[in-house]
């Protein structure tokens, strides 16, 4: 909490380019939390992310429709999966113009084993679950029609900045720029090994 005879700042960037887990959300969540008890009016969500965890990725995009500020979000790389549903929780979006956006269909990671009907069709209600409630978002936050949803899903597709302006993903395509001495807040995430 600032003291009452430090500024608060209208604006603030942050800074989030990593992979959408638990842990990272709790850190970004947290960082916005902060921010909105400070009572700052603006944050600039500067994200690139490959995606990740549904389930932390949909509590993400709720917890940011929720938040008091007014929130705009650039994509300066790539926004894949479910970062699609974390970038279209911002009221603006942004992107660069060599920014992609990759929709894929929700899958499932799984050691080698024995697999029964029981076990294999939870599975497949959860990713079916999971597919229609981001396909919800995308539905709900642009002018992609659920049958456009559902082919990109099937095909794994990447679409380029100027199909998401034209699709309403972004309001604008722009280079990013930061204003010199605006605060920062940035996040360094140990990365997992391949």
């Amino acid at each position: 909490m600032a003291s009452p005879d430090q500024q608060i700042p209208n604006l603030v960037y942050v800074l989030f380019t990593a992979e959408i887990n638990p842990n990272t959300v709790e850190t970004l969540m947290q960082a916005m939390s902060n921010l909105a008890q400070q009572k700052v009016r603006d944050v600039y969500l500067v994200i690139s992310t490959p995606g990740g965890q549904v389930t932390a990725g949909i509590a993400l995009y709720n917890f940011l429709r929720s938040v008091p500020f007014n929130l705009t979000a650039h994509n300066i790389g790539n926004v894949d999966s479910i970062g699609n549903a974390i970038f279209l929780a911002a009221d603006r979006r942004v992107a660069c113009p060599n920014a992609t956006f990759m929709f894929h269909g929700v899958g499932f990671d799984q050691q080698a084993g024995r697999y029964e009907e029981k076990p294999l069709r939870e599975m497949l209600d959860g990713i079916l679950s999971d597919q229609k409630r981001i396909g919800d978002i995308i539905v709900d936050r642009t002018s992609i029609k659920q049958d456009q949803v559902e082919g990109f899903f099937r095909e794994a597709q990447t679409k380029t900045a100027e199909f998401a302006r034209q699709w309403g993903i972004v309001h604008d395509v722009a280079e990013f720029q930061l204003p010199a001495g605006v605060p920062v807040i940035s996040f360094v995430f140990e990365r997992q090994r391949i």
